[in-house]
C-alpha cells in the first residue's frame, strides 16, 4: 500500500511537472529593469504602465505568436550594480526571453557590455547615451527612442533659428550632462560657424544629488549669456525650475532651451510654476501625432491611469509592440532569430513611423520640440507650437557613431 502510494505521488509530480513546463512554455517573457524606487521612481512606474497596458492589449489579441505575455519588473534603483543585477535575474531566474527598459545613461553604459555575454535581446527605451548604440555596441542591444545625439541635433537646430550667439549650459555632472553640452557645441558651431560658447570653468554641471541649485543659477545668469542650454530631468530639472523662477531666472533677455523639458513627469510635478514661452524638448509628445495608432494610445492610456502617457510610458508601450512585430516576423521567440527581425525592422508606433538600423540597431525617428504654453483642456503646460524634426533629419550616419555591426544605412 505504502508502495503503492509513493508511486501515485511521483506519478502525479510528474504530470504536475509537465504542465508546469508546458504552461512556461506557452508563454512569452519580457523583463523589465527601470527605476522604480527613489525621487526618479516615477519615470519607472509611467514605463511600468506603458509595459503592462501593451501587455493586457497584445493579450486579449491573442498573444504573441499564440503565446500569451508575461511581464517580469525590477528595479535598477538608478545603479549600475543593482541594474546587472536585476538583469541577470530575469534572465536567468525567470528565464525570460526578451529585456526591456534602463534609465540611466551612466547605468546602460555599464550594462550594456554585458547584454552580449547573456544572449538575450535588449531594446532600450530611455537612456539617452549614443555609446549604447555607438562605441559600446552590440548586436543585442537596440533601442527604440530618441537618443541623446538625435535630440541635441534637434536643439541646435532650434538655437540657430532663435538668433542667439553665446551660449552656455546647466546639466547634470556626468556622462548625460556632459556628452550633451559637448554635442551642443558640435552641431551649433557646425550650422553657426560665429556661436561662441563658454568656456568650462563659466558653464554650470551641478552634482546629480544636488537640491539647491542657487549657486548655479546665479553663475549662469551672472555670464550675461544670449541663450542657455538646460539638459537636466527629472527631480532635479523640477528643483531647478521652482528656484530659477523665484530667481528672475526667465526675466532675462536670453534664450532657453530644455532638452528634456516636455516630460510629462516634469510638467505634471511643476503645474503652473512651469513658465510660459520656453522651448522644450522630449522623446515623445503625445498631441504631435493625429495618427489613430497614437490617439487610440492615448485615450486607452488616459482611461486607464488618469494621467497623459510620458515619453517613457510610449517607451516602454512601444517596446513590447517591437518585440511582438520581430516575433512574428521571425515566427519564433528564439533569441537569435529575434534579434536578426528587429535588425531593419519598421513599424508604426504612436509617435510615428520608426526603422531600427541594421548598422547600429538605433531607432531613426522624430524629435519633439516645442513652447510651452497654458491650456485650460489640459492640467499641465502644453506645446504650442510644436516643431517636428524628422529622424532622417537628426539622426547621425552610422559611420559617425563609432559603431562597427554592420555598413552605413
Amino acid at each position: 500500500m505504502k508502495q503503492r502510494v509513493i508511486s501515485i505521488v511521483i506519478a502525479m509530480s510528474f504530470v504536475l511537472m509537465t504542465i508546469v513546463g508546458a504552461s512556461a512554455a506557452d508563454t512569452a517573457k519580457i523583463g523589465f529593469t527601470y527605476i522604480m524606487s527613489g525621487p526618479l521612481s516615477a519615470y519607472g512606474q509611467f514605463a511600468k504602465q506603458g509595459a503592462e497596458l501593451a501587455i493586457e492589449e497584445i493579450n486579449a489579441a491573442g498573444g504573441i505568436n499564440g503565446k500569451q505575455v508575461e511581464g517580469f519588473f525590477e528595479d535598477s534603483t538608478g545603479k549600475a550594480d543593482v541594474a546587472l543585477r536585476a538583469i541577470r535575474k530575469l534572465v536567468y531566474q525567470n528565464n525570460v526571453d526578451m529585456l526591456i527598459g534602463l534609465d540611466s545613461s551612466g547605468v546602460a553604459k555599464t550594462v550594456v557590455p554585458s547584454i552580449e555575454q547573456m544572449k538575450t535581446p535588449l531594446i532600450i527605451t530611455h537612456a539617452a547615451t549614443p555609446d549604447v548604440t555607438g562605441s559600446v555596441c552590440n548586436q543585442y542591444t537596440f533601442r527604440i527612442s530618441l537618443n541623446l545625439a538625435q535630440n541635441v541635433k534637434a536643439a541646435a537646430l532650434l538655437a540657430k533659428e532663435t538668433g542667439a550667439k553665446k551660449w552656455t549650459t546647466v546639466g547634470p555632472d556626468y556622462a548625460f550632462g556632459h556628452q550633451s553640452w559637448e554635442y551642443f557645441e558640435k552641431y551649433l558651431k557646425e550650422l553657426n560657424p560665429e556661436t561662441t560658447f563658454l568656456p568650462k570653468d563659466q558653464v554650470a554641471f551641478p552634482p546629480f544629488k544636488t537640491t539647491d541649485f542657487s549657486a548655479y543659477i546665479t553663475k549662469v545668469m551672472s555670464s550675461k549669456p544670449d541663450g542657455v542650454f538646460i539638459s537636466l530631468w527629472g527631480g532635479n530639472l523640477i528643483d531647478f525650475v521652482r528656484q530659477a523662477g523665484s530667481m528672475g531666472f526667465f526675466n532675462g533677455d536670453f534664450e532657453v532651451l530644455f532638452s528634456l523639458g516636455a516630460a510629462t513627469e516634469v510638467l505634471t510635478a511643476l503645474g503652473d510654476k512651469m513658465p510660459e514661452g520656453l522651448w522644450v524638448g522630449t522623446r515623445y509628445w503625445f498631441l504631435a501625432n493625429d495618427s489613430e495608432l497614437n490617439k487610440k494610445f492615448v485615450a486607452d492610456y488616459l482611461n486607464k491611469y488618469g494621467v497623459y502617457p510620458s515619453y517613457n510610458a510610449h517607451g516602454a508601450y512601444s517596446a513590447v509592440y517591437a518585440y511582438k512585430a520581430a516575433a512574428e516576423k521571425a515566427g519564433s521567440l528564439d533569441k537569435m532569430a529575434i534579434v536578426k527581425a528587429l535588425e531593419g525592422l519598421k513599424i508604426e508606433i504612436p509617435t510615428g513611423m520608426i526603422e531600427f538600423r541594421k548598422g547600429d540597431h538605433q531607432a531613426v525617428t522624430d524629435a519633439h520640440w516645442g513652447k510651452t504654453a497654458a491650456d485650460p483642456a489640459y492640467p499641465i503646460r502644453i506645446l504650442k507650437p510644436i516643431k517636428i524634426f524628422k529622424g532622417e533629419d537628426v539622426t547621425p550616419p552610422v559611420s559617425a557613431t563609432g559603431c562597427s555591426l554592420g555598413a552605413n544605412m
